[in-house]
């Protein structure tokens, strides 16, 4: 947009409004990102050897809670839609899949969803677990 001033036109575009808008966007991400990593509250069982979930994108947490719902990460799936759930965003993907379950699930519950899991074409699982040192009381 030229601005006809005096003898001439003025070919220059305030950016000051725009660099003050990205920097507030970029606050609410670097402020929001952390919460989004949480995920659902669980009791999980404990074990000896535990080792961290990996940070990068490429992985899903799958989360059983204690009355039967079910999260893939923060989103809460039906048993019925788990398998075409897991197919369209792990499998076709290529991402691998952790299972957090509360340790007052009962085992049924973990076998069949790990048969749904196993239904989906995923061959490889991780378990989420606490290490014994580290669990709540």
């Amino acid at each position: 947009m030229a601005i006809k001033t005096g003898g001439g036109y003025l070919n220059e575009i305030n950016v000051t409004p725009f660099v003050d808008v990205m920097l507030v966007l970029l606050i609410i991400f670097m402020v929001t990102a952390p919460l989004m990593t949480q995920g659902v509250e669980v009791d999980l069982p404990t074990t000896r050897t535990v080792r961290n979930l990996p940070q990068d994108s490429d992985h899903l947490v799958l989360t059983v809670k204690r009355d039967g719902r079910m999260f893939l990460d923060e989103y809460q799936v039906g048993f019925e839609e788990l398998q075409d759930h897991l197919k369209r965003l792990v499998a076709n993907q290529k991402k691998q899949l952790f299972l957090r379950a509360d340790k007052e699930v009962p085992y049924g519950t973990v076998v069949k969803v790990m048969g749904e899991i196993k239904g989906a074409g995923i061959d490889r699982l991780g378990i989420v677990a606490e290490q014994e040192k580290q669990a709540r009381k």
